[in-house]
């Protein structure tokens, strides 16, 4: 097997769609996330660079389906030489007394326990020379973020643990910072921004990419 695979949690749209879009020549994507149309656009834009692209529309916090699509990858190719987890639930912002639980539920199912689970899923195939990418939003302690940013600091401090136990036997973890964009979750965020002075997705993708010495 020599083809290169790049596992993208979280590839409908925003960063992951660009880091999916950004690889595709050179590796295939398999592409997860709950959003089929946008799947298949993604899809789309893919194949429009010569690349191929395998969609998983599952949602990543239904651990029978991450199962069964860790198990499929195993089965077809033997390895993830790149996971890329940009899925993420930025639950609305409210002052911490006022906390729905439902949205507080949600944020720690998809931020939290998912990445907990996919990680031991994925360490086998990534093996010692693999490579998983994170993407830090330092919003904890900030005010009206305490759902998003408690959830999102629990995730990277799962994946520094991982980066710290791994430094001599692989897989390579990075934690990478990007820069403001103009996504759905960052209008949600910060509405009334103006979105001209934030960086494209598809050139912080190239940005990021450059950073990690693939």
């Amino acid at each position: 097997m020599t083809e290169k695979l790049a596992l993208i949690t979280g590839a409908s749209r925003g960063l992951g769609a660009a880091f999916a879009e950004a690889l595709a020549p050179e590796y295939h994507i398999v592409a997860v996330a709950r959003t089929t149309g946008a799947l298949e656009e993604l899809d789309d834009n893919i194949q429009a660079k010569g690349g191929k692209a395998t969609l998983a529309p599952m949602d990543i916090t239904n651990i029978d389906a991450m199962a069964q699509l860790c198990r499929s990858i195993h089965d077809r190719w033997g390895k993830v030489d790149l996971w890329v987890h940009s899925a993420v639930h930025g639950a609305p912002l409210t002052p911490t007394n006022h906390i729905d639980q439902k949205d507080l539920d949600k944020a720690v199912s998809i931020n939290v326990t998912a990445t907990g689970r996919l990680i031991p899923f994925l360490s086998p195939l990534l093996g010692d020379t693999g490579h998983a990418v994170f993407f830090e939003d330092d919003r904890a302690g900030q005010k009206f973020f305490g759902s998003y940013g408690a959830t999102k600091a629990a995730q990277i401090a799962l994946a520094r643990s991982w980066q710290a136990e791994t430094v001599n036997t692989g897989p390579r973890v990075s934690i990478l910072s990007p820069n403001g964009m103009p996504t759905g979750t960052r209008a949600r965020f910060f509405p009334g921004e103006d979105r001209e002075t934030l960086s494209n997705p598809r050139d912080e993708a190239a940005r990021l990419l450059a950073t990690l010495d693939l």
